[in-house]
């Protein structure tokens, strides 16, 4: 059993390095975690579904996505799209302190969230390229028992992450208690977003 114990850990701290970057999956986690909206189920959706792309990164067929120009081209356009219309949302929210209140107070139903989640997490061409390729890749070090214990290990990252991400942001609550700092986020998640909409499609133009 302590012979499993290093590829899980290493398979721990590489996902924990790829997922605790600012992005937007992230960014609406912490936003709804701080809503206190819905937290539960989109914190099992974002690590379900890390587990599921690390399953199938450390099985092989992360070659497989990498060798079709065609599904990457419209995965990065989609999300490039995705990304920069909820950036116009995340903006006008904070120029305009009248539909933020509503915002806080209503928040996303639950199958608007659940789908807004998921988009963040499949339209997202990164969450393919790190989770499938790059940790697919690098569990071909191991075999057996000990390459199952390294994608165990990736996967625990996920769930610590999003769970502690999504409660854990209650604690910022009293700071949140202003609208300002609701204004400050929301600009914030805006830029990030808009951000990452722009690299998507800068990488789609450049390659």
């Amino acid at each position: 059993m302590p012979v499993l114990l290093s590829p899980a850990l290493s398979g721990f701290l590489l996902g924990a390095s790829l997922i605790i970057a600012i992005g937007a999956q992230n960014a609406f986690i912490l936003r709804q975690g701080l809503l206190r909206r819905h937290v539960l189920i989109l914190c099992f959706i974002c690590a379900l579904s890390d587990a599921f792309l690390i399953a199938l990164g450390v099985a092989g067929l992360g070659a497989l996505i990498a060798g079709s120009k065609l599904l990457l081209a419209v995965v990065t356009l989609g999300g490039a799209v995705f990304l920069a219309c909820y950036a116009v949302l995340a903006f006008r929210r904070a120029l305009h302190p009248e539909a933020m209140k509503a915002a806080n107070e209503d928040g996303l139903s639950l199958k608007a969230a659940i789908a807004t989640c998921l988009a963040f997490t499949f339209l997202n061409p990164h969450v393919y390229l790190d989770t499938v390729l790059l940790l697919g890749s690098l569990s071909a070090r191991f075999e057996g028992e000990a390459r199952l214990a390294y994608a165990i290990g990736a996967m625990t990252a996920s769930f610590v992450w999003f769970f502690g991400l999504g409660y854990g942001a209650r604690l910022l609550a009293p700071l949140f208690a202003r609208p300002s700092a609701w204004r400050v986020l929301d600009l914030v998640i805006a830029l990030v977003m808009a951000g990452l909409s722009a690299s998507l499609v800068h990488r789609f133009f450049a390659g």
